[in-house]
């Protein structure tokens, strides 16, 4: 499919301000009811990679429905449906990198789903405004009757709230699993790792379960890290760091949560965060920089991390320790372990700075040790008098 439409990251001239824009490759020009769409995720503080990730899939859709001669604001419901299938059917391009083209890639199921989601978002969005009808609006859900309730949903005095409206357009699959990483796992990640830098971020996510983009976005002025703080008119004892919501890091870091919280950090942590102090001083241009995280090794030096700069680090780490190897595993790994150690929920959800308590859910998983010591005991209850 020829790409008309492309999601691009256009920089103010006076500002310097960036923001994701869908532009007509062929004019240059402005698709308006999608920046106006994007305008509003930033309106409502998404994070600049959330904004990127819109932008794509809503221009995905203005090049389906331009090569099928569709209009985009009435696709009927057999173009939505086609859009759906054609997701998962439809080749991928070949990476620009690949020299010699490997075996055609498709998207996911789950991948499917979550361009239908920015999809129904979009049209919807523009039936706020007036430019989609109500009849394109009204095929994006159907009601449908819960038969398993979540823990913690209220279905009402007479289960009056157990029918929902439900996304039409989406493909049934298995609930995703969550990984971790061992202990043994995480130290060996620590110890591989060739620099100061990255072993205190790979233990700092670890211990904290901080988010990448909230360790991304730390001050310095975050890290009261001494045995009190008052002297700099914090009253929290023990080191600790604060997350802090921003929207101007230089990196566009951004924390998810709106609230800011504190998470308290070992003496381990904080030895490590010296060692990183040492390395990071010898590179002048980083004695400008406030944020925790800067490029010590590459140019811009002295600039904040981004995340690129991350994946292409904790990439080299997958390789080189064998298994796969992301941010967010560790954040997971966090709050599995406190868990499993008997940590009370509530204090784990603020740790993790979830608002809701239902998002606690998919961190308590049983794996396959656990399973086997349950039987084992049950199997034991027969040897007793």
């Amino acid at each position: 499919m020829e790409r008309i439409y492309v999601g691009e990251r256009a920089v103010s001239p006076a500002t310097g301000v960036s923001r994701w824009v869908v532009v007509d490759s062929r004019t240059y020009g402005l698709q308006t009811e999608a920046v106006a769409y994007l305008a509003s995720l930033r309106a409502r503080d998404c994070s600049p990679n959330t904004e990127r990730v819109y932008a794509g899939r809503v221009a995905l859709y203005l090049n389906y429905c331009l090569m099928r001669r569709l209009d985009w604001k009435t696709p009927g419901f057999l173009g939505l449906a086609g859009l759906q299938q054609w997701l998962i059917e439809a080749p991928l391009p070949s990476r620009t990198s690949e020299v010699r083209p490997g075996p055609a890639r498709y998207r996911s199921r789950a991948t499917a789903n979550a361009v239908m989601t920015a999809v129904a978002e979009f049209l919807r969005f523009g039936a706020t405004h007036g430019w989609v009808p109500a009849t394109t609006t009204a095929l994006l859900s159907e009601p449908k009757l819960l038969r398993f309730i979540p823990p913690g949903y209220d279905t009402g005095e007479f289960g009056q709230r157990r029918e929902v409206q439900a996304a039409s357009f989406r493909f049934r699959i298995a609930e995703p699993g969550y990984e971790d990483l061992s202990d043994e796992q995480i130290r060996h990640m620590i110890a591989i790792a060739p620099r100061a830098r990255d072993r205190f971020l790979i233990t700092l996510l670890a211990c904290t379960g901080l988010r990448i983009g909230e360790a991304l976005g730390l001050h310095r002025g975050d890290m009261h890290l001494l045995a009190s703080s008052r002297a700099v008119g914090c009253g929290i004892e023990g080191p600790h760091v604060h997350v802090r919501r921003r929207t101007d890091n230089p990196n566009r870091a951004l924390a998810k949560s709106r609230f800011s919280r504190m998470v308290p950090v070992t003496a381990d942590l904080v030895a490590l965060y010296t060692d990183y102090q040492y390395e990071r001083d010898r590179v002048d241009q980083a004695a400008e920089s406030e944020m925790v995280f800067v490029n010590l090794f590459r140019p811009p030096l002295g600039g904040a991390m981004s995340y690129p700069n991350t994946k292409e680090m904790f990439d080299r780490l997958a390789r080189t320790a064998g298994h796969a190897c992301r941010p967010h595993m560790l954040r997971h790994s966090a709050a599995t372990r406190w868990l499993r150690d008997g940590v009370d929920r509530d204090v784990v959800q603020r740790l993790l700075g979830h608002a809701s308590p239902l998002s606690m859910e998919r961190y308590r998983h049983v794996d396959d040790a656990e399973a086997r010591a349950a039987v084992e005991h049950v199997d034991s209850l027969k040897e007793c008098p």
